[in-house]
């Protein structure tokens, strides 16, 4: 998850990495340095849709971890200089010096093993930074990594040009315009699948490990409001998160002083599908419902608690009886805000099991406009447990078959209303 305090960059067709979340643009000192909660599977492209920086206190931390204190103060670049010359001197062709750079750079934070510790170049990185407002240029799915190295599709945002060509949560990207991602980050699979709008991209699928599909999507430019809501028979909220962006807040606190002065009975939180975003908006979605003081999640480092985050107060859900729906394609900050709601009994969980990203990355800013976006620390629910590549299991597990879906049932919204109306 990034902090920005997940600046989960987890891109929208746009496409986006893994769930990230993301905090906000420093101020002096800090201004360089943004903290990420990744989705669970993070940049996180929605095909084009980063989650971005978000506003909040950013906590810089100097000390080097201690697995990494026998490392050198500096690398001994000598054999780089070698390579390089070698390579000037005899490779049949124009060198770039620019992508040669760029080259040592993605090869640095990829040697970490760690599928969120990436370089953004700064054509990446301003493409990362620029999608938090909602609208981008894509086919409208999230991307990420599975814990097997995979490349998957995390969630396909509603009513995108994705959704429509039925990709789903775990698909496995094979190639794409018939180029094989085996070896691709995230963020290169984000570049391929990102286009101008009208243009067509192929992508070659498994899913369920066995049936193979090639499906080809026109891109489009998309802009979606992170929050829908309604009143749903009179009397029970509805309210659906896509992604938690630079609306969210203010959108899920209109939404939430609707239902009270409405006085609906109680809502369902719909998360499913949401792949993540910035760190304060899942705060501040948690204390809508939650006491102000009420710990919403803890970052670990080597096990030890290096920051919390508490609801903010002013909730006008608390006490509320509240229904809220995961699925595969919840993570990063969905899951924030499901486990905040679930460990403090204000929230009642239904669907199916989560992605499962708890890793926090912080976004620094590195000289010629490139970004180095860094695992530095765990994230832990209010009970302790960590869910990075284990997600959160729902109370009531309720399946959404593809019978399901050719019939336009939703049978997990049905169980979460039906909870709400037996209250």
């Amino acid at each position: 998850m990034q902090h920005n305090r997940d600046k989960s960059k987890r891109g929208i067709a746009v496409l986006r990495e893994e769930p990230v979340v993301k905090r906000g643009k420093e101020t002096s000192l800090l201004k360089s340095i943004i903290k990420g909660v990744g989705i669970g599977l993070v940049v996180v492209a929605i095909f084009g849709l980063g989650v971005g920086v978000g506003n909040g206190s950013i906590h810089v931390n100097k000390q080097i971890p201690e697995a990494n204190q026998k490392l050198p103060a500096d690398l001994n670049y000598s054999s780089v200089e070698e390579l390089y010359d070698e390579l000037r001197a005899k490779y049949d062709g124009k060198l770039d010096e620019t992508k040669l750079l760029d080259g040592i750079k993605a090869g640095l934070a990829e040697a970490s093993g760690d599928h969120y510790t990436v370089y953004l170049n700064a054509k990446d990185a301003e493409a990362f930074n620029n999608q938090l407002d909602g609208t981008f240029s894509g086919i409208g799915a999230e991307l990420g990594k599975d814990a097997q190295g995979n490349m998957v599709i995390v969630a396909p945002i509603a009513d995108t040009p994705a959704s429509r060509a039925d990709l789903r949560p775990q698909d496995i990207i094979i190639s794409i315009d018939g180029k094989d991602v085996a070896g691709m980050s995230v963020e290169q699979a984000v570049t391929k699948i990102r286009g101008k709008e009208g243009t067509k991209v192929s992508l070659r699928i498994l899913r369920n490990k066995s049936e193979d599909h090639t499906i080809t999507i026109t891109r489009a430019t998309i802009k979606v409001p992170s929050v829908k809501h309604e009143i749903l028979d009179g009397n029970v909220g509805y309210m659906q998160i896509t992604r938690f962006g630079d609306d969210t807040a203010e959108l899920t606190a209109k939404a939430a002083q609707e239902f009270k002065d409405k006085g609906v009975k109680g809502v369902v939180l719909d998360l499913r599908g949401d792949p993540g975003g910035r760190l304060d908006a899942a705060v501040a979605v948690s204390s809508l419902w939650l006491n102000k003081g009420d710990v919403v999640l803890t970052e670990r480092q080597n096990g030890v608690i290096t920051d919390t985050e508490y609801a903010s107060g002013d909730s006008p859900l608390h006490g509320m009886p509240t229904a809220v729906l995961i699925d595969e394609g919840s993570a990063s900050a969905s899951e924030i805000t499901a486990g905040a709601l679930k460990d403090n009994k204000a929230a009642t969980l239904f669907g199916v099991k989560s992605f499962g990203k708890g890793s926090v990355q912080k976004i620094v800013e590195l000289n010629g406009g490139g970004e180095l976006k860094v695992t530095i620390a765990r994230w832990h629910r209010p009970n302790g447990q960590n869910i990075d590549k284990k997600g959160i299991n729902p109370d009531t597990e309720v399946k959404l078959t593809d019978e399901d879906r050719k019939n336009n049932a939703d049978p997990q919204k049905d169980a979460a209303i039906q909870f709400i109306t037996k209250q």
